[in-house]
């Protein structure tokens, strides 16, 4: 049967492999980023916004499409994230703001327009890093980010209890090392065991089926450190 699914941060990477696998599989997918793939555009399953997750009013675009399209959504995936690797010393109020804008207000606030749609069986993921972790192994450099995977982890808890009587559910996956353009950016040379399409298959698997399994959870998909 055919779903409806709200995928962030599709112009690379995880994203991109995800709305794509998808789409192949017969769902309906709707890309959001701030660039748009042609290999996106071209697929007859997929709609593509250019939206800046950082601008909640960009977002009145989501909601006019869901209102007039949709109508319902059955998945969100969270996977859009900013990353800034500086010494703390170094890493300034507007930094913070930049990172948190994206990987935290921007889930907030996309979750709260797709609320009204979402129904008993929606399953929102959000894609957090084993540096959100408490206890886990952090890297210097990444306060902003870890940081703000850590708040990821704490509002899906949050949000899991407020929408439990609607049957909505709300998991984290908190991610390890990738093989993606932005772990290169963090880490500069260093070669991850797990693939981007690899990493994308688990999630795939996991938005469909997990939220049986899991509700309020954070599940750690990590190999490796980093």
């Amino acid at each position: 049967m055919s779903k409806n699914i709200i995928i962030t941060g599709t112009s690379r990477g995880i994203g991109y492999e995800l709305a794509l696998q998808f789409a192949d599989a017969g769902h309906q997918v709707l890309a959001i980023s701030r660039k748009t793939p042609q290999a996106l555009i071209e697929n007859k399953n997929i709609t593509c916004l250019s939206i800046d997750l950082s601008k909640e009013a960009d977002l009145a675009a989501v909601e006019n499409f869901i209102s007039q399209t949709w109508k319902s959504v059955d998945i969100i995936i969270h996977n859009a994230g900013s990353l800034v690797n500086k010494p703390f010393a170094q890493t300034t109020q507007e930094d913070f703001e930049s990172v948190y804008k994206v990987n935290v207000f921007g889930v907030a606030n996309l979750t709260r327009i797709c609320v009204p749609y979402l129904q008993n069986g929606s399953h929102v993921v959000s894609i957090s890093s084993m540096g959100g972790i408490q206890g886990s192994m952090k890297f210097a450099g990444l306060s902003a980010y870890s940081s703000s995977k850590g708040a990821v982890i704490t509002l899906s808890e949050l949000l899991a209890e407020e929408y439990k009587e609607q049957g909505i559910a709300f998991n984290v996956l908190a991610l390890g090392a990738v093989n993606t353009e932005m772990l290169q950016e963090a880490f500069p040379g260093y070669q991850a065991p797990i693939s981007a399409i690899e990493m994308a298959e688990y999630i795939f698997n996991f938005a469909l089926t997990g939220d049986k399994f899991h509700n309020g959870k954070t599940i750690q998909v990590s190999s490796s450190t980093p």
